[in-house]
């Protein structure tokens, strides 16, 4: 382990040197927050360890990564690595310090379960909150964002899917189920929603992303389901769950969120923390 020093102490840090580094970034055209930035990376630095050498550098690698969050990590050691760039290394050598990977999920968190899914679902329609029901069906049915709900007109259930530009200009198309389509036109029918968009309050206004949250969290608390398992994107989760483990086809599922790059999509290919959790009693038992 390096030799740490005293962080209160200013005395410690290569005043001159910092100086200079800051002028080096000036001259390139640095903006003053990425200045700023270096600068602390640098006074942290030396607030840590008096001596410049790899073994210095690598502890200090592993304390910002024991600390901070992979972007910070990262942008401390651009900033390092700016420094000793710019002061032309120690005795002839400019030392570099890798950047930190940030480390893929295994698992998806606060994930609403079938189970649940089907009490909220049928605590609805049992109340007759119609329209939160379909919200909670078409989410889940379809693996819609929020966002994408929202745009959801009775012309689109009607033909049985919805096409959605992105801003690349690439068409993707949304399908609704037969089931859901079938039970959504009696009720369009019968609260004459026969145009335009689908979610709307009383006075015809389309629902917002907030109000559908929060409404979703009156729901589940209503019906006794863990509230950090309620929550649009949670049922966009449970849908892509339930398609894998009925159609194990991640390219198609892809496609179908509209995800760019299917490594996204993996994610749904691993168990739940819960899930994990219950494997592991289930499982370890010596």
């Amino acid at each position: 382990m390096g030799q740490h020093t005293d962080m209160k102490n200013p005395g410690n840090f290569p005043q001159e040197q910092i100086a200079l580094f800051e002028q080096y970034l000036e001259d390139r055209g640095a903006s003053p927050k990425t200045v700023a930035s270096y600068r602390t990376a640098v006074r942290l630095y030396f607030s840590l360890y008096s001596e410049m050498n790899p073994e210095n550098l690598a502890a200090f690698r592993n304390y910002l990564a024991s600390r901070y969050k992979t972007s910070t990590v990262n942008l401390r050691l651009h900033g390092m690595n700016q420094y000793m760039k710019a002061m032309g290394g120690s005795g002839g050598r400019v030392y570099q310090i890798p950047s930190v990977k940030r480390q893929q999920r295994t698992f998806l968190e606060h994930v609403i379960s079938q189970k649940d899914y089907e009490r909220i679902k049928r605590g609805l329609k049992r109340d007759q909150c119609m329209l939160w029901y379909f919200v909670v069906r078409f989410l889940c049915a379809t693996g819609t964002r929020v966002s994408e709900l929202l745009q959801i007109k009775a012309e689109h259930v009607r033909m049985g899917y919805m096409d959605l530009c992105s801003k690349g200009g690439k068409i993707r198309r949304i399908y609704f189920p037969d089931t859901l389509c079938r039970e959504a036109l009696v009720w369009m029918e019968t609260e004459g929603r026969l145009s335009g968009f689908l979610f709307t309050n009383q006075k015809g206004v389309p629902l917002s992303p907030r109000g559908v949250r929060m409404r979703l969290k009156a729901a589940a608390k209503k019906y006794h389901v863990p509230e950090e398992t309620v929550y649009p994107h949670s049922f966009r989760h449970r849908f892509a769950k339930n398609f894998l483990a009925h159609f194990n086809d991640i390219a198609l599922l892809a496609d179908l969120m509209g995800h760019e790059s299917i490594e996204t999509t993996r994610i749904y290919l691993t168990r739940s923390c819960e899930e994990q959790r219950a494997l592991i009693d289930r499982v370890v038992t010596w």
